[in-house]
């Protein structure tokens, strides 16, 4: 990875701390992601194997994001034992404004001001649940 990608990473995640949108830890935003870009269905079973963890910790992860209107939890009609991770309208809105961040720190990057300049203190454009 360059250092230009990581410089567009960290303007990314900048902006999105500044946003005050919810905080997110790496395996809540992994989770999220698998679920928004990846065929589903998603279970608690299936997205812990792809992540390498413990059920119990894709539990946790799922808390939380259901918690914020991210993801929830569907019973399959078919078979009622089952349980499926879905998406959301809040989920989709919350990284239509991370995608947002993304593209402006692709685009952006040489004509903005350092980081921490009185002039780089700019209102956030990211949608909040």
């Amino acid at each position: 990875m360059s250092d230009a990608s990581l410089t567009g990473w960290m303007r990314t995640l900048i902006d999105y701390v500044r946003s005050g949108a919810a905080d997110l830890t790496n395996r809540q935003m992994a989770l999220l992601l698998l679920v928004y870009l990846t065929p589903g269905p998603h279970t608690v079973r299936g997205l812990a194997r792809i992540l390498g963890v413990s059920k119990p910790v894709v539990t946790r992860a799922l808390n939380t994001l259901g918690g914020l209107g991210y993801l929830r939890r569907e019973r399959d009609q078919d078979d009622r034992r089952n349980v499926f991770v879905v998406r959301t309208s809040d989920g989709t809105n919350f990284l239509e404004g991370f995608k947002r961040f993304l593209r402006a720190a692709d685009g952006d990057s040489a004509s903005r001001p350092a980081i921490g300049s009185r002039s780089d203190q700019r209102e956030p454009a990211f949608a909040h649940p």
